[in-house]
Order: C-alpha cells, then structure tokens, then sequence
C-alpha cells in the first residue's frame, strides 16, 4: 500500500487506514516522541493522541506543501512538546504582582522575532543534507548525542564537532539577527 492509499483510507474513515497507520507509523512516532517526554508511558499515549489528531485533521494535510512522513513527525513533535510542557506544575497566579509591567514582546520585538525564525528556517534549509539532518536530529528532534551518533555511524565526539561547526556556520549566515553585535 502506497502512502497516497493509505491517506485516502484515513480520508475516507476506513478502520484498514487506521490500522495500517499505526503499524507502519507507530515506530516513527516513539523515535520522534521518546526523547522529548523520556517516558515510555507516556510516548504511548502521545501515538494514541497522535493517531487520533491524524484521524481527525488528515482534511488539512496538503501533498503539494510537504510528505505525510512530514505532517506526521510535525504532530508528533509538537504535541510531545505540549505534553511535556502540561506535565509541569502551573505556577500560582496569586503571586503574581499586578503593578509590574507585562514581560510580553510588543509588536516591534515580535516582528524581529519572526523575521530571525523565517531567516534561521532559509539558513537551516540552505545547508547540505547531512548537514541539515544533524540539526534536525539534535534540535528538533531533541536527540541524545549518543543517540545520534550510533544511528549516523559516528563518535559521539565527531557527532558533537560536526554540529558545533555546523552551528559556527549558522550564527555566521546569521549573524545580522544576533543581540551581541
């Protein structure tokens, strides 16, 4: 079965889409999802919660804007992220002192943030392909050194200088975003 039949089987609610979903899937979503929560557990409960969110949104995933492989680590990370970040005790509001001025950016300051985001988004994308897996590896997939090293072949040392390196040559193309300067 071919990925473009097995979105047509989820588009169509077909229980076989679901199925074949989280067998040639499943195993994605615990390697994108495991180091971000470091809990078995609760990497099970994000494939389901995946699966679900894939099962109700697949009408907003678009071919033409990138593969479902895509989509689907994209969900994954992001609702790893917000679990983890649930997983936190919330703070007391009652703390809060209602005199102080508000920390959040105004426009101006989020307007510089966007265009730095977009600007390291064009920088990562311009890199070489081994280059730019590494970054993803360490960075949006939160990967261990030693993980990313044994899968790549590398030394967690040769892993570390690479990347390094390849973080030099971002803050170089960068450099004009930098609050250092």
């Amino acid at each position: 079965m071919t990925e473009r039949e097995l979105v047509q089987l989820i588009r169509e609610k077909n229980a076989l889409g679901a199925q074949e979903f989280l067998r040639r899937y499943g195993a994605l979503v615990r390697y994108v999802a495991e180091p971000i929560l470091e809990d078995a557990g609760a990497c099970e409960d994000c494939l389901q919660e995946v699966a679900h969110r894939v099962w109700d949104r697949i009408g907003s995933f678009d071919e033409e804007r990138g593969s479902f492989k895509a989509w689907l680590t994209t969900i994954t990370r992001n609702l790893a992220l917000n679990m983890k970040r649930s997983a936190k005790p919330a703070e007391s509001y009652e703390a809060l002192d209602t005199e102080l001025p508000s920390d959040s950016p105004g426009p101006e300051e989020t307007a510089v943030k966007n265009a730095a985001a977009a600007a390291l988004r064009a920088a990562v994308d311009s890199l070489p392909k081994n280059e730019r897996i590494l970054i993803y590896r360490r960075f949006f997939y939160n990967q261990s050194l030693a993980q990313i090293a044994a899968e790549t072949g590398l030394s967690e040392r040769a892993a570390e200088g690479r990347i390094y390196r390849i973080k030099a040559k971002l803050a170089e193309m960068l450099k004009e975003y930098r609050d250092d300067r």
